[in-house]
């Protein structure tokens, strides 16, 4: 019986040790899909652009998504802007990039590129009405806007000498056509489509050359890598080029008519859009800032501490990421860091270490700078009385100090606040970028900058009022 007993407990931890063990061993899904990272830009209409939905359409995403179905596979969409995508593909950040990208001999050394999958070309437009420049020969002295990275800024380069005139360039194709239309730059040179659609939508412009002949767009993976995604794409290209797919899609952008909005349409279409900008800006500010306090903390003791070392720690932290510019470090760490270690890094969380780090610099000097302005007499007082020195700084020294560094506390939120629209170089889609996403649609920029800058105007002095009267407060605590 015994014997029996114990041949069941041990059958019994068998089938349990089994069952556990068993749930650990991964379940094999023989028809699960890799899913793809591509960046792509998101002011490049007709090829990719928001619409009024918020939805990320044009030429380029509507050729992805055919050939992701004729292939069928899964991809994400990383809205990054031009320059940032294709450095986020050097780094591995995403997959592939299709942004209406040159097929360019430099490109090819440093990027695979797929067939062609459409043919592009050079033109040069003047603003509206204006009847005095005629060609390039009539560019002689002047200013001339162009788009960084793109093969209008190539021509521009190649032919500034021989008809004398600078560029002016810009990462965007709405902030040159502004320029252009401002009348700081004569003239600009952009993609023909591009130019066509932007025309055809009223963005104040006139194409006055006939279409100099340029390279064809191509989607672009990192040098030797992701080889069956190439294949794929080329492979779904020829299909839908075959099926009559691709006309249709080309055929939808270029060449349609719209009519100009007023103020009051152009409000309320983009409302949603910019206040949603607008929320991720004061959550982006006050998570970075909590961090940011915990290592102006940290380092602002350190910076009154007696140790020299510990003092000297402190300092070159301040020194380092206080001399850094901004745009710097947020290119740093969201490109330079993974890169070098071979990770992917969320834009959201590259955002929220740039801008801690950088406002943690300025908060330590903050509080180093409060603690310091208490008379000395004060710490020599309590520790005279027998308290040692961490309790003489937390019951005598911070509370005298926090109510000097409030008004600097209060001018570091605002600071913080606004240096979120630099994060729009890396792809975050906060209060900046969200306008820049809605000129790029609608060309509109005076109305849209003007909507951006009144609502940044009223959060701000919002939050300035309320930090006013809680400093009132803690005075007069």
């Amino acid at each position: 019986m015994k014997k029996t007993r114990i041949l069941f407990l041990l059958l019994s931890f068998v089938a349990v040790f089994a069952m556990v063990a068993g749930s650990f061993v991964p379940v094999a899904h023989a028809d699960e899909k890799k899913t793809y990272e591509i960046g792509t830009d998101e002011t490049f209409a007709p090829f990719e652009f928001q619409n009024n939905k918020g939805e990320l359409i044009g030429i380029d995403m509507d050729i992805l998504k055919a050939i992701a179905k004729d292939q069928d596979f899964d991809y994400k969409v990383k809205p990054l802007g031009f320059n940032a995508a294709v450095q986020a593909l050097a780094s591995n950040q995403v997959d592939g990039v299709i942004a209406g990208m040159s097929i360019t001999d430099e490109r090819k050394q440093k990027f695979d590129f797929s067939e062609p999958y459409f043919e592009s070309g050079i033109v040069m437009a003047i603003k509206k009405g204006d009847d005095t420049i005629k060609s390039y020969e009539d560019l002689r002295g002047k200013k001339v806007a162009v788009k960084t990275g793109t093969e209008g800024f190539e021509f521009a380069n190649a032919n500034k000498d021989k008809y004398g005139f600078t560029l002016v360039p810009f990462d965007d194709s709405a902030s040159m056509y502004a320029d252009v239309r401002t009348g700081n730059s004569a003239a600009c040179f952009d993609d023909y489509p591009v130019l066509a659609y932007g025309v055809k939508q009223g963005n104040g412009l006139a194409i006055v050359t006939e279409k100099e002949k340029g390279n064809s767009y191509g989607f672009a993976v990192n040098k030797g890598q992701n080889k069956e995604l190439l294949e794929k794409f080329n492979a779904g290209l020829a299909n839908i080029k075959a099926n009559g797919e691709y006309k249709k899609i080309v055929d939808t952008y270029i060449g349609s008519e719209t009519t100009q909005k007023s103020f009051w349409d152009l409000l309320v279409e983009s409302a949603p859009a910019l206040l949603l900008g607008l929320w991720y800006t004061i959550k982006l500010t006050l998570i970075s800032l909590v961090f940011a306090a915990a290592l102006g903390l940290v380092f602002g003791f350190l910076k009154v501490s007696r140790s020299k070392i510990l003092r000297g720690i402190a300092t070159v932290y301040v020194d380092i990421f206080r001399g850094i510019p901004l745009i710097v470090l947020a290119f740093f760490v969201y490109f330079g860091i993974p890169e070098a270690l071979g990770f992917k890094m969320d834009a959201t969380v590259a955002a929220v270490i740039t801008l801690s780090l950088n406002a943690g610099a300025y908060i330590t000097e903050i509080i180093r700078g409060g603690i310091q302005a208490v008379d000395k007499g004060q710490m020599e007082a309590g520790r005279s009385l027998g308290l040692p020195y961490g309790k003489t700084m937390i019951k005598i020294i911070l509370p005298q100090a926090i109510r000097v560094m409030i008004p600097s506390f209060i001018n570091q939120f605002v600071i913080t606040l606004k240096d979120t629209s630099i994060m729009s170089v890396i792809g975050l889609v906060e209060l900046t970028q969200s306008g820049k996403i809605i000129i790029a649609r609608t060309f509109e920029s005076s109305t849209i900058w003007l909507i951006v800058a009144i609502m940044y105007l009223i959060v701000i002095t919002a939050l300035t009022k309320l930090s006013n009267v809680m400093e009132r407060r803690v005075n007069n605590d």
